[in-house]
């Protein structure tokens, strides 16, 4: 009889630990993923580029309009040029397990990640100002 209470005891706090919720803080993001999600945010944008440039490209003149329609447009071909330089570097300088599962990088590859970071940002925001440049332009005209 004076073994039951101890096995109660002791199945109830196995019982208790096993249940018992782990809180884990949630990972940092590592500096590849801060890259690959910058690039992901605004590869969507591409689509928009093509649009926006299908737009603009009928509107161009020699007006002074014309001449704001066509700066819009190589503002967004640019931006979409260096969008498309930019992978082809990236794509050259690291390989998929680097980039898709975390392989440690060398000190150099850590440089250019530092790099390419820096670049991906530029061109973040060359996309979305130059799309942005487009729409108030279009959006003038309705």
């Amino acid at each position: 009889m004076k073994k039951l209470p101890f096995l109660y005891i002791l199945a109830v706090s196995i019982f208790m630990i096993s249940c018992k919720e782990e809180k884990k803080a949630p990972e940092e993001p590592t500096q590849m993923e801060r890259v690959m999600a910058i690039h992901d945010e605004v590869m969507p944008e591409m689509g928009k580029i093509g649009k926006l440039v299908g737009e603009l490209k009928s509107k161009v003149d020699t007006t002074e309009v014309g001449q704001q329609y066509e700066s819009a447009m190589k503002d967004l071909q640019d931006a979409h040029a260096t969008m498309m330089d930019w992978m082809k570097e990236f794509g050259d300088r690291f390989n998929s397990d680097e980039i898709l599962n975390g392989k440690e990088l060398s000190e150099e590859k850590q440089k250019w990640l530092d790099e390419e970071e820096v670049k991906v940002q530029v061109v973040k925001d060359k996309i979305n100002t130059s799309i942005t440049k487009a729409e108030a332009l279009l959006a003038k005209e309705n």
